[in-house]
């Protein structure tokens, strides 16, 4: 039990590799600056013990050399003023403070000063969710999932629709806060293919444990070619638009609001609901058909669910009328 709560969630719930066996070694370094820092903290984590080691080992040597015999007492000798020893262990502990610092400022800057040439993502935090779009390929949007390509720099844009949200994706040793109505920037460069967890570090309401997402690591020319995919959003050959529209419910991270078993979440459960007749929260009701669904998709505010408050982001300009078609027969079918 202890050992798990050390080594953190199991990767294989979060759906990705393994990152660490025991708890006493450092996560991998999936990115250039990651592994920088891990230089730093284990060049402190050595001076730290060496000083240790160092007082430590004085003081039991003082003890037992001056301890008191067993018989009488040791008259103390004459203590006398040590100039260059006192200037010794101002001046060489003060080298060592101004190259940690010297060393620590320079990756600093490098981490916040993105290169020029790096891919630009935007990333939005929305309770529970990300939300993560890229400029350069329109249509391109994915929730809860960052693809990154291997080796080439990326810089992300951060903000959120509601409360302060943290990005953080521990293999690439970033965090930043994202903070509604700003801007803000991390950028890194991936140096391991792979798919490493991606969490918020800031508590944001009651579901702030389930807002965990994925950061794939791939070749260049697999970042293209998932982006192209991404930007598709259209059913597939002999796909049932039910089916479309479940694909569709899981790329707007639908699922982080809305459950589809009945359970009661920030949203209302889609179970049974097609067809239904809902309270509003103005003591009015309305049945739920395609227009309510359509209506609550782009206007998600215009007729809140008595009970619930109005959070739900707008879909407008996000899925197109297929793709709303595809949610409507998706809600029809869940009995």
């Amino acid at each position: 039990m202890l050992l798990n709560l050390l080594l953190g969630p199991d990767p294989a719930l979060l759906g990705t590799d393994a990152m660490s066996a025991s708890p006493f070694s450092l996560l991998p370094a999936a990115s250039t600056n990651a592994q920088e820092l891990d230089n730093i903290y284990v060049a402190v984590t050595l001076i730290c013990a060496l000083s240790f080691v160092l007082l430590i080992g004085a003081q039991v040597y003082f003890m037992v050399k001056y301890k008191k015999p067993a018989e009488g007492h040791r008259k103390t000798s004459p203590i006398t003023h040590s100039g260059k020893l006192e200037f010794w262990w101002s001046f060489i502990p003060t080298l060592i403070l101004i190259a940690l610092f010297v060393w620590g400022e320079t990756l600093y800057m490098k981490m916040v000063t993105p290169p020029s040439d790096a891919v630009n993502i935007r990333v939005t935090g929305q309770k529970w969710f990300w939300t993560v779009e890229y400029p350069d390929v329109p249509g391109a949007i994915l929730t809860d999932e960052l693809i990154v390509p291997k080796d080439v720099p990326v810089r992300l844009t951060l903000t959120s629709n509601d409360v302060i949200h943290s990005f953080y994706v521990p293999v690439f040793r970033q965090k930043k806060d994202a903070v509604p109505g700003r801007y803000s920037n991390l950028w890194f460069q991936a140096t391991t293919v792979g798919t490493y967890p991606l969490f918020c570090t800031e508590y944001c309401g009651d579901q702030h444990s389930t807002m965990i997402g994925k950061v794939h690591v791939v070749e260049r020319a697999e970042f293209d070619a998932r982006l192209a995919e991404a930007a598709k959003l259209e059913p597939g050959e002999g796909e049932s638009m039910a089916d479309f529209g479940a694909r569709v419910f899981d790329r707007g991270g639908c699922a982080a609001c809305h459950s589809i078993d009945g359970s009661a979440k920030t949203g209302p459960t889609l179970k049974g609901k097609y067809g239904a007749q809902e309270v509003l929260s103005d003591g009015s009701t309305v049945t739920i058909d395609d227009n309510y669904i359509r209506e609550s998709i782009l206007e998600p505010n215009a007729k809140v669910v008595q009970g619930f408050t109005p959070q739900m982001p707008s879909f407008a300009g996000r899925f197109d009328d297929r793709a709303i078609t595809g949610l409507i027969e998706y809600i029809k079918s869940l009995k």
